[in-house]
C-alpha cells in the first residue's frame, strides 16, 4: 500500500520525529511507513490523516489491496 506520507508531511513543515511524536509513535515508524516497509493500525491511519488534515483516503493508495 503506498501512501503520500512524507509529501503531505513536508507541505507542514514536520520532520518525521514531530509527526512521530504527535502521533505517538516513533521517528523509525514514521519512516517505515512512508518507505512502504510497514502498514499503520488503521488507529494509526486515522491520527496520521488528522494530523496532516487529510483523510485516510487521500493519504492512503490501496491499490491492489482493494481488487
Amino acid at each position: 500500500m503506498q501512501n503520500n506520507i512524507a509529501i503531505r508531511r513536508k507541505q507542514r513543515k514536520l520532520s518525521q520525529a514531530a509527526l512521530a511524536q504527535l502521533t505517538a509513535v516513533t521517528r523509525q515508524t514514521i519512516n517505515a511507513i512512508e518507505n512502504d516497509k510497514y502498514d499503520p493500525s488503521l488507529s494509526l491511519a486515522f491520527k496520521l490523516a488528522a494530523v496532516l488534515e487529510t483523510t485516510v483516503d487521500e493519504l492512503f493508495d490501496y491499490g491492489e489491496v482493494i481488487k
